[in-house]
């Protein structure tokens, strides 16, 4: 297990628990002891969601997805790692899952607005639109914006991030790169 704040007691009705008996628990059924967990890592669950997708209302709806999935699939919590890389693993995963069905949607869609937002924006000087760092990360292509965010924004290292996306460790250091040098020139325009 890890040694941050969820490997300490919290204190609630069922008394002191840890993060490890919280889990073992929760595998027996303990309703408790789940709620316990999901109040341990809801904030940090959260955070990551919202930094992926940039949307409050669509990370409340994916962090709930995230614990729903927890409950189903808390079984297969090996022990391997830390709970809290597993767990934000399923995160990130429920998050690109849910971003890659959107974008399979809006493909089949065009809607009349971004047409004419399209139409109108094309008219503008490029070098009259200013770009926030937000809106740039917003941009980011899909893999590049989600090692951006674990890297730079919750400090996660290049090992733990390929763990979590289930790729390599190159492969992590390449989409820094490529996220970093698209950041640069989306903000210098």
């Amino acid at each position: 297990m890890n040694n941050d704040k969820t490997n300490k007691p919290v204190s609630s009705p069922l008394g002191n628990l840890t993060e490890e008996e919280c889990i073992e628990r929760t595998l027996k059924g303990d309703t408790a002891a789940f709620e316990m967990l999901y109040r341990m890592h809801v904030e940090r669950v959260y955070a990551i969601c919202f930094r992926l997708t940039t949307s409050r209302d669509l990370a409340e709806r994916l962090t709930q997805d995230v614990f729903i999935q927890t409950w189903e699939k808390l079984s297969s919590f090996r022990g391997e790692a830390a709970f809290t890389t597993w767990l934000h693993r399923l995160a990130v995963n429920t998050v690109l899952q849910d971003l890659r069905k959107e974008k399979r949607r809006k493909e089949r869609f065009i809607e009349t607005e971004e047409m004419e937002s399209i139409a109108t924006t094309s008219s503008a000087p490029v070098a009259a639109i200013r770009i926030d760092l937000e809106k740039a990360i917003e941009k980011l292509p899909e893999r590049a914006r989600t090692v951006f965010v674990l890297y730079d924004v919750e400090g996660y290292r290049h090992e733990e991030i390929a763990e979590m996306m289930n790729t390599s460790i190159g492969t992590s250091k390449a989409q820094l790169h490529r996220a970093r040098k698209l950041l640069r020139k989306a903000l210098d325009q």
